[in-house]
């Protein structure tokens, strides 16, 4: 899947972070330690109207895990995580990202 050439310059300036796991406080908001990625922040459509920027973040030692230790699985999982959190971005819900493959 190529996203169209708009999307894809916008999603270049969106930045994605990395850990290893959700930390304390993240799990304390409700985030589940084995989460794969979190897109925080607004919306592309509310951008300007919330405080905190949008971001990515992929927890890597999850998708490590999710992948069972393979390599090519945990790169084909890094792009799925990402494209579904992009979606989020994108102001997608989860029946929008599952109809697009990106559970």
């Amino acid at each position: 899947m190529r996203l169209p050439k708009p999307l894809r310059e916008r999603a270049t300036e969106l930045p994605v972070t990395f850990e290893r796991k959700p930390n304390t406080e993240l799990q304390a908001e409700g985030i589940e330690e084995d989460t794969l990625g979190l897109f925080t922040g607004a919306e592309f459509a509310e951008e300007g109207h919330v405080p905190m920027p949008p971001q990515i973040i992929l927890f890597l030692e999850n998708l490590w895990d999710y992948a069972e230790r393979d390599e090519k699985a945990f790169r084909e999982e890094i792009r799925t995580t990402f494209l579904h959190e992009l979606g989020h971005f994108l102001g997608l819900d989860e029946d929008d990202l599952a109809e697009r493959g990106l559970e």
